[in-house]
């Protein structure tokens, strides 16, 4: 991940490895790692029961906010894909009873339409 790209709020992909060695201990039992991405310093970690959205605060990024969201509680989302003059691809997700949506921005190079499918997958179980 480029350090422009964070600045403009572009997240990049994360190896699954990386992610359990750091987050390994948050997940349950049986529990496995699908999709992991960060922005600057705050990640999300798609996994085969749910989502975890990691935001890490303070100066050194030692105190973290962890939220954990199962996919049952996805009442839909949307993504849009870059085009030639908007360079990033979004996705929008809206949790039961909360109004706004979780948004993230991805850079160009990221493949919108597999995070997608992975969603998808999960949501529509």
């Amino acid at each position: 991940m480029g350090f422009l790209d964070g600045l403009m709020g572009n997240a990049s992909e994360l190896r699954v490895e990386e992610v359990n060695k750091e987050f390994g201990h948050l997940l349950a039992t049986g529990e496995r790692v699908e999709k992991a991405y960060q922005m600057i310093r705050d990640m999300f970690i798609f996994t085969d029961k749910r989502f975890i959205l990691v935001d890490k605060q303070g100066i050194t990024g030692r105190k973290l906010e962890i939220k954990s969201v199962p996919y049952k509680s996805i009442t839909h989302f949307s993504i849009e894909t870059a085009g030639s003059f908007d360079l990033d691809a979004e996705l929008n997700i809206w949790i039961s009873g909360v109004s706004l949506p979780i948004q993230k921005k991805f850079n160009k190079s990221l493949n919108i339409y597999e995070l997608q499918s992975v969603l998808a997958g999960y949501v529509a179980r």
